[in-house]
């Protein structure tokens, strides 16, 4: 069999921790190779290793059958290896074409010759379907196009074997769909990708093998053809897995927020969310539903004191929280899992411990007149990490340290146990595995039966449809229908998302 990878008993080492353990991965030539495990099992250690971020212990590379040092990312790229990864590495400023080029940019003279470059972007673009606006800035262009344009940086370098991390954490049910077909087209032109993911329902619809790791070590590799998601979870995290999630029916009491006829805007001082009224009672999880940029996320930083409103009230407990400091909205009763964990979830330079006392830290156990009582923050530092989960060597890792998933669990954790009135869930699952996800929606569903309030956001259907008492449907910045979850299903919302829908009541 002819590989254009193989990586044999690879061995990587952090402190304390053995990342991977003589880990084996053949990638053949044309094929969407899924690479699953857990949070925290040594998948992007191990993607880093083969794009020269990590230098392994032990263990070879092959590259194309030759035996390959990859000593760094330059190495990389000259040997046609290029990756895409779960955090962008876009410079915001720059255009579209600024950012596919820099460090290789064509030349006219000692200039850089921009208009070639545009051309060839866009040239590129059309080959594989990409669609890109070679002039476009960064910061003005969605998360979807700005994963293209990471795609097109390691096409114009020359890659032939592209590292897909995490590709779809980010993106809208729509925007997979359109990646989807992005990397059938990138293999229909010789192609090879090795794609990490959580998600099994992916896997299964367009990856042709998957190797499997679980805490560090291979477990093995499978046709997908030959197995089923059921097989995959399992392999995944050693037990069986419940997709759907046990709940007993939703007993809402009274109101603890209440918005009302609320307007604001964003960045470009365009009014995002218009006139929208909403209620979340103590005692159920209201989930949103709707395509990213209806409003949403102004909506989010609005209720948790991201985002200043323009009009109309948001209150807990008939008490108006519009407008007040984060701080403010925080002692006021909410807990927010934003959506964002590197902007607004996590001081990543921070150790994971100080990252658990975030809002906290200023008041009694953590704080005696303004000194700090560390043992005590490392005390619930610990007692978190062991009931959450998080995967590290322990709670002096920086945060920046941990997987993307173990950051989440760490925040959620964090955000749960203030024991809120009202907890702000934007994405709560994103970048998570199938047994974190399934434990995440146990413990939004414990919260409510506490007889708190939970307000889910989430671009995963599946999930609002699974987890959620009541689904509130925003399109164009209002709410636009209300339904009960055993009364729709994905086809159903998917179009009320698109604004096919003549209804038009408030939730009340």
């Amino acid at each position: 069999m002819d590989y254009v990878i193989e990586m044999l008993n690879i061995r990587k080492e952090f402190p304390g921790i053995v990342a991977n353990n003589n880990i084996n991965l053949q990638v053949e030539k044309g094929e969407i190779h899924a690479l699953l495990g857990e949070n925290g099992a040594g998948k992007s250690t191990l993607m880093n290793v083969l794009f020269g971020l990590y230098q392994p212990e032990d263990g070879e590379i092959k590259v194309r059958g030759e035996k390959a040092k990859i000593t760094d990312p330059n190495v990389a790229n000259r040997l046609g290896i290029g990756m895409v990864h779960q955090h962008f590495m876009l410079v915001d400023t720059f255009t579209v074409t600024e950012n596919i080029v820099l460090g290789s940019e064509p030349r006219k003279g000692v200039k850089v010759d921009i208009k070639r470059a545009e051309q060839e972007v866009l040239d590129l673009s059309r080959k594989y379907g990409l669609n890109v606006d070679p002039k476009a800035k960064i910061r003005d262009i969605t998360v979807g196009m700005q994963q293209r344009v990471e795609i097109l940086k390691t096409l114009y370098r020359g890659a032939d074997i592209l590292i897909f991390d995490e590709p779809t954490a980010v993106l809208t049910p729509q925007e997979i769909k359109e990646l989807i077909t992005i990397m059938e087209n990138l293999v229909k032109e010789d192609k090879s990708i090795i794609l990490i993911t959580h998600k099994l329902k992916e896997i299964m619809e367009v990856c042709d093998r998957c190797t499997v790791i679980r805490k560090g070590e291979g477990v093995g590799t499978v046709k997908v053809s030959e197995t089923n998601p059921n097989d995959l979870a399992s392999l995944m995290v050693g037990r069986e897995v419940n997709f759907k999630t046990e709940k007993k029916t939703a007993n809402p009491q009274e109101t603890y927020l209440s918005i009302k006829d609320l307007y604001v805007k964003d960045v470009r001082n365009v009014h995002m969310v218009k006139g929208l009224n909403l209620e979340v009672r103590a005692g159920e999880i209201l989930g949103i539903a709707g395509i990213d940029g209806n409003g949403q996320t102004e909506l989010i930083e609005a209720i948790t004191g991201l985002r200043k409103t323009e009009s109309g009230t948001i209150s807990l407990h008939d008490k108006v929280i519009s407008n007040l400091s984060t701080r403010k909205v925080t002692e006021s009763g909410i807990s927010h899992i934003p959506q964002d964990r590197h902007k607004f979830g996590l001081v990543l330079d921070f150790p994971i411990a100080d990252n658990m006392v975030l809002q906290t830290y200023y008041q009694k156990p953590f704080s005696n007149k303004g000194v700090m009582n560390f043992k005590r923050v490392y005390e619930k530092a610990k007692s978190l990490i062991e009931e959450y989960d998080v995967r590290t060597p322990n709670e002096l890792t920086k945060a920046r340290a941990l997987s993307g998933g173990n950051q989440q669990k760490a925040i959620i954790g964090r955000e749960i146990d203030r024991s809120p009135d009202l907890i702000v869930a934007a994405q709560p699952t994103r970048g998570l595995d199938v047994g974190a996800i399934e434990f995440i929606h146990e413990k939004l569903i414990e919260e409510r039966d506490k007889g708190r309030a939970v307000l889910l956001l989430s671009f995963e259907l599946d999930e609002i449809i699974n987890v959620s008492d009541r689904i509130a449907v925003m399109f164009d910045g209002q709410i636009s229908a209300e339904l009960q979850p055993e009364d729709t299903n994905e086809q159903e919302l998917g179009l009320l998302m698109a604004g096919n829908s003549n209804k038009k009541e408030g939730v009340e």
